[in-house]
This record gives C-alpha cells, sequence and structure tokens, in this order.
C-alpha cells in the first residue's frame, strides 16, 4: 500500500455484491452493513456503494445505516439524476461520485459524459459540494474528461480502469495502463484528487497504485468473491498485502 516517494494508497471496499447475493433470495443475508464492518476491521479506508435506480442491490436502508455506522468514509456512487440528488442531499454521504447508469447492463461499462453535459454537472456538482459532500466523477482515462472534470467543478476524478483490467493482450493492457498513466497526471496537474478502480483484482491492483498520482483505488467484485471462500476480513487484508506487493 506504501509507494515510495508518494505516500499511502488508499483502499476503499465497494459492498455491492453482498447486498447482490442478499437480492437473489430477497431475504436479510448477507447484510452489506456487516461486510462493511468486517471490511473496516480489516483495514479499509472507505466503503463504497452504488445506490441504483432499479435498486438491485443496494437498497435505501443499507444507505441510511452505513452513513450512522461507518467509521471511516462512506462513498455513495450514483447517477446524476434529481431523485439521487435528494437522496444524496438528506443522507450526506462523504463523498458522492457521479457515474453512469443503464438499467440493461451488468455493472458499469464505461466513464461519465462530462465533456457533452457540462452545464448539468456543474450545477449538480455546486449544489453537493455547497452541501459539503465532496464530489468525484467517474471517467475514462480520457483528457478531453479530464479537463471537463475540472471545469464542472469537481474535487476527484474515479479513473476508468476497466479496459485496462480486461485486456486480453499484454500490449494492448500496457496500451490502456498508459492512458490511465497520463491522465492521471494531467488530473493532478488540474489539483483534483486522483482515484482508479474498475475491474481491478488481486493480480492487477499493484501496477495501479504504483502511479504515483493515484491515492486510492475502489474495489468490489474481486474482494466480495475471494470473502466468499474466506471471509471479508481476510479478502481485504490479502487486497492490501497485494497492493503492497506482498502476494
Amino acid at each position: 500500500m506504501f509507494k515510495s516517494g508518494t505516500g499511502y494508497t488508499r483502499l476503499g471496499v465497494n459492498v455491492d455484491h453482498v447486498a447482490t447475493i442478499r437480492q437473489a433470495r430477497g431475504g436479510q443475508n448477507p447484510d452489506p452493513v456487516e461486510a462493511a464492518v468486517l471490511a473496516e476491521l480489516a483495514g479499509c479506508d472507505g466503503i463504497t456503494i452504488h445506490l441504483r435506480e432499479d435498486r438491485r442491490h443496494i437498497q435505501d436502508r443499507d444507505l441510511a445505516i452505513l452513513k450512522r455506522t461507518a467509521k471511516t468514509r462512506l462513498n455513495l456512487e450514483m447517477a446524476a439524476t434529481q431523485d439521487m440528488i435528494k437522496i444524496a442531499l438528506d443522507i450526506k454521504p462523504h463523498t458522492v461520485t457521479l457515474v453512469p447508469e443503464r438499467r440493461e447492463e451488468l455493472t458499469t461499462e464505461g466513464g461519465l459524459e462530462v465533456a457533452m453535459n457540462m452545464d448539468y454537472l456543474k450545477k449538480v456538482t455546486s449544489l453537493l459540494i455547497d452541501a459539503e459532500i465532496k464530489v468525484s466523477l467517474f471517467v475514462d482515462p480520457d483528457l478531453d474528461q479530464i479537463k471537463a472534470s475540472h471545469r464542472v467543478g469537481a474535487n476527484a476524478v474515479e479513473i476508468h480502469t476497466g479496459k485496462y483490467a480486461e485486456a486480453k493482450t499484454k500490449a494492448r493492457a500496457e496500451e490502456e495502463y498508459g492512458k490511465i498513466v497520463n491522465a492521471a497526471k494531467v488530473a493532478q496537474k488540474l489539483k483534483l484528487e486522483v482515484i482508479a478502480g474498475h475491474g481491478l483484482d488481486y493480480h492487477n491492483v499493484r501496477a495501479i497504485v504504483e502511479i504515483p498520482e493515484i491515492v486510492e483505488v475502489n474495489i468490489g467484485h474481486s474482494i466480495v468473491s475471494r470473502a466468499v471462500l474466506v471471509g471479508m476480513e481476510r479478502a481485504v487484508r490479502e487486497m492490501k498485502m497485494a497492493m503492497g506487493g506482498l502476494l
């Protein structure tokens, strides 16, 4: 987790897929709130949840309880809709990460189109920041989107690492990695906090945390998948070890 000369890389744990398992049966277990407690006990630096319009996994109840119980920082991923903005202003998580959202997608498939929606996103960002909520925009490693994020007044960008994580060849992975490096450098120059996430796992995370500008990674599916087999605390500790190059 420590990068030579650049400090500590935070780990945010996304517990959405704990709720996915729960919703498969419509009961109360497993509870993503309990999973968040265990993740924090294991040393994570924040909890991330995505409250989707269709409520396919995380529910309003989860958000409300996590706001009261999370000991680290609560990051709410959400679409920039009026309903979600109202919820965020009521709950006031530490951070709101604005993401694109389509009902038919299995998971978030790409970054937010900031450059084409600057006027609206500037209003949303201003409203949230005025309520003392930190605003991050989930964007592709595209320099135009990074610059647009700065212009709308965001505090941070979370760089979408999906194409890097899913690359089938070494050459493609290196190409996508280069885009992430360049995007992170530009974002830092614009005084945006730089976060990364999507598709990161125990094998590919180390290269991302070695990018000096990246101060945090958000990881969900790979940690929850591992937790099914070994438990949440061990899964989180192993991810922290992987980030430090110890796995």
